[in-house]
């Protein structure tokens, strides 16, 4: 059974369709998933859906590109819902200097107190990183993660700066990106993390892996990614995949029924 940490079900592309994307998803062996919530719009649709679905949670957060908009007002709807039942982690949180919506002084400054948040709430927290891998390092060295600790979503880093994330104690989480022929070094990153420190996810309705790379992403091409990892790592897939899932119900406090 297959955890996918990091997906978009609550986005418009899913709407009206998300049972059936779900149904999907338990069809390749994905069971449980976290729903990412970037704004209010989409946080508010996270909450819902893991109000109606058994297992589905939610991350709530300001992404780093709508960080021209983070307010008190913002601030204190989320300090409102950090404590729902369903809220597992913030996120996803950090910087993105691809798109550059908002200064790099203020998504530092939007980064560094959501970190705050987390620590006061005692969650983990997601990392997104664009085109700011070295400043997003320096920033979660510099704050010190919560207890809960934290996960860099989508890695994309080399092996030199895996190493540094997983010395901050990190884990990190692998989309369709490591499936894709131009990234034999993510591959390579992929097979060194620690078996305990590796989560997958989908990033859905984006990166969707091979053999479906190009087209919309859903939760049920976790499969995909996992399966392609346990090939690199030359191990049997019903077990990596029952780790991943431990992994992602420990950094999520989720207690295993089964």
């Amino acid at each position: 059974m297959l955890f996918d940490t990091h997906t978009h079900l609550n986005v418009e592309q899913f709407a009206g369709i998300e049972a059936e994307k779900i149904e999907n998803a338990k069809a390749l062996e994905v069971t449980e998933m976290a729903i990412v919530g970037f704004d209010q719009a989409t946080i508010e649709k996270s909450l819902a859906l893991s109000e109606r679905f058994t297992n589905l949670y939610s991350i709530i957060g300001w992404h780093p590109t709508e960080a021209g908009s983070y307010s008190e007002a913002v601030e204190t709807y989320l300090i409102r819902h950090l404590k729902d039942q369903k809220v597992v982690a913030l996120g996803e949180i950090g910087l993105d200097y691809h798109w550059m919506t908002a200064s790099e002084q203020i998504q530092e400054q939007v980064f560094r107190r959501q970190i705050q948040l987390a620590k006061q709430f005692d969650l983990p927290i997601v990392i997104h990183t664009r085109d700011a891998i070295e400043d997003t390092y320096r920033i979660l060295k510099s704050e010190g993660l919560p207890k809960a600790g934290g996960i860099m979503h989508s890695f994309s880093g080399d092996i030199e700066a895996a190493q540094k994330f997983l010395d901050l104690d990190m884990y990190l989480s692998f989309s369709g990106v490591v499936t894709f022929k131009n990234a034999p070094e993510l591959r390579e990153v992929a097979k060194m993390v620690p078996l305990n420190r590796i989560l997958v996810e989908t990033d859905a309705p984006y990166l969707a892996p091979m053999p479906y790379r190009g087209k919309q992403n859903e939760p049920a091409y976790t499969y995909y990614t996992a399966k392609r990892i346990a090939e690199e790592r030359a191990m049997n897939f019903e077990l990596f995949a029952k780790q991943t899932t431990e992994n992602a119900h420990r950094i999520f406090k989720i207690e295993n029924d089964s």
